[in-house]
């Protein structure tokens, strides 16, 4: 004689339906179709923040780099708006023929360029540097060419910094810099 087991819920112990010989399973379509719709939800979230990381909204992408280039104030500013902490990045400033002034070029730069987006070092060195009302006021010297001066910046800590950087008797340039963790 062949007895048939039965298979018990260990919570209440009563025997588990069975339909066509398996386990019976309930469904809630209702809850199935919300429970799509939030699934839907998330990737179309996680699609955008892929989106936004490779144009660049994160730091080193498209969108991150920048770049203001206006006769009136003399300089060309290369600077990345989007930048990370403790990564290094740079401010690459080229000067225009109408900077150079009795053969230098000086440059006043904000002191958020070194307090605030950690400045490493300039690159040529200047010939002199000042520190003028928050400000620092680097000279080079110019030669036939007018040059390039770099910033290696390394920010500190995250945050939204703003910086200006000006040639004297021109425009300055204002700038935001985000910096993410």
């Amino acid at each position: 004689m062949t007895e048939k087991l039965k298979l018990l819920d260990p919570v209440n112990g009563s025997e588990v339906p069975k339909v066509d010989n398996a386990i019976a399973v309930g469904e809630d379509l209702g809850f199935q179709e919300r429970w799509w719709t939030f699934e839907r939800i998330v990737w179309s979230f996680f699609v955008l923040v892929l989106i936004a990381d490779v144009l660049g909204l994160f730091g080193a992408g498209w969108l991150a780099h920048a770049q203001v280039n206006d006769p009136a104030t003399a300089m060309r500013v290369h600077y990345d708006r989007v930048a990370r902490t403790g990564t290094p990045n740079s401010l690459a400033i080229h000067f225009a023929p109408d900077a150079v002034s009795g053969g230098v070029v000086k440059l006043i730069v904000s002191d958020s360029v070194i307090r605030k987006l950690g400045a490493q070092r300039v690159i040529p060195q200047p010939q002199t540097s000042a520190i003028s009302a928050g400000t620092m006021v680097y000279t080079f010297p110019a030669g036939d060419v007018p040059g390039e001066v770099d910033f290696e910046l390394e920010p500190g800590a995250p945050g939204i910094f703003h910086f200006t950087v000006r040639v004297p008797g021109h425009t300055s340039v204002t700038r935001r810099v985000v910096v993410v963790p």
